[in-house]
């Protein structure tokens, strides 16, 4: 009877008697549990980088955008400031205007916001302080329209002169003294509209009076956590809906509704349905490497298994039993496939490492993924290692010992 630890002993041996056969086997092993692993690592630190590039947009955020002019008003302010799960909300109307600076002039947009704006979209300042209510003439200003648009930089308590076109076709020219500068959030999603760095945030009642308006063009709004963001944004259709008169069955037909509303829990969706489909193909393509590595190792095996007969057949005579021939030739496939795995592995991980540095994404790797790197190593070195090993056992070693 063969004891676990002499089959091992002879497959070592087995393996080592033929090291440039040996390596070639285990390359497919490597580079398939490599692809893998690499692959799933890429996929969560990409499904990572998004959640932190919406989490820099803004914190626990409902926006709700009016697809025509004259619809939301106070009233429809105050509804959303007394419904439940609401911690925070700004009204917002924009325009692109003209910005003078120095007798340079560029075309940026203006939003008008009241200091709740500050606290939903998470702003950090670079330097001064964000408008509040009680401002009037002033201005924040983003990182780009700072210090990128204009041929010299501008800074706090600089003033810059901005031109509007009222509804009516008239223009209006007023100058803000500039109150802070936002510092660039560095996140390329532009869904919500919110995009700091490139904007010139006002106080809204300013806005509004100096273009003769009395609505808003929509809300940005903080709901109290993220675990009711959805159900928070939910509420807040149904009401508006009810209080525009837009019939219950058009709650779900934004082509019925004169607004739009959207969360950062449906854009967290989105984002995660599109890394998840990004792993799935990445891995998808590893799993085909490691299917090829696999094959290798069955055919390797299977030309061990005929160079071997005569050691087959000896071993026979000398009273091994088939179990012993199976067991043997199996634990040689496996160990194949853990030194595949171990080295897979840790190439998987300085290949995530390198390919995350080059994408400039977070460096996410779940020790889960050490274990599925084992596993899938052990399984295909199992599973490539039967038919080759059946075969060895099933030998007539009479058959055996007369093969040249």
């Amino acid at each position: 009877m063969l004891s676990p630890a002499q089959a091992i002993r002879i497959s070592l041996g087995s393996i080592g008697s033929s090291k440039m056969r040996s390596a070639l086997t285990t390359l497919g092993i490597i580079i398939g549990v490599a692809a893998v692993i690499a692959n799933v690592s890429l996929g969560a630190s990409f499904n990572q980088y998004f959640n932190d590039e919406i989490g820099a947009v803004g914190s626990n955020f409902i926006v709700i955008y009016s697809q025509n002019i004259d619809v939301f008003f106070d009233r429809e302010l105050e509804i959303i400031e007394n419904t439940p799960g609401v911690e925070g909300v700004s009204p917002i109307n924009q325009q692109m205007a003209k910005v003078t600076y120095m007798s340079t002039s560029r075309q940026i947009d203006i939003q008008g916001v009241t200091e709740d704006y500050d606290e939903v979209a998470n702003f950090e300042m670079d330097s001064g302080t964000f408008l509040t209510d009680k401002d009037r003439y002033v201005a924040v200003i983003g990182a780009e329209v700072a210090y990128e648009k204009f041929d010299k930089k501008i800074s706090v308590k600089n003033p810059i002169d901005i031109t509007f076109r009222r509804e009516d076709g008239g223009v209006v020219t007023r100058t803000f003294t500039v109150k802070g500068v936002i510092k660039d959030p560095n996140t390329t999603f532009a869904q919500t509209g919110v995009e700091p760095e490139i904007r010139v945030f006002i106080p809204i009642d300013t806005m509004n009076e100096i273009l003769g308006k009395d609505d808003y063009g929509g809300f940005f709004i903080k709901a109290q956590s993220l675990e009711i963001v959805s159900e928070t944004a939910d509420e807040l259709d149904e009401r508006l809906a009810r209080a525009l008169g837009v019939p219950s069955r058009d709650l779900e037909n934004d082509d019925a509704k004169p607004y739009i509303v959207f969360d950062q829990i449906e854009i967290l969706e989105q984002t995660n349905q599109l890394s998840a489909a990004l792993t799935s193909l990445l891995t998808s393509v590893a799993l085909i490497s490691l299917l090829v590595g696999s094959i290798g190792i069955m055919n390797i095996m299977l030309v061990t298994v005929a160079e071997r007969t005569r050691e087959i057949g000896l071993l026979k005579s000398l009273g091994y039993s088939e179990k012993d021939i199976l067991s043997l030739f199996i634990i040689e496939s496996i160990i194949v496939g853990l030194i595949g795995g171990i080295l897979g592995t840790a190439l998987g991980i300085g290949g995530a490492l390198v390919a995350n540095e080059i994408l400039d994404v977070p460096d996410v790797f779940p020790v889960s993924l050490i274990f599925l790197g084992f596993f899938v190593s052990l399984l295909v070195g199992l599973v490539a290692g039967v038919y080759p090993a059946r075969k060895a056992a099933l030998m007539n070693p009479v058959e055996a010992l007369r093969k040249e």
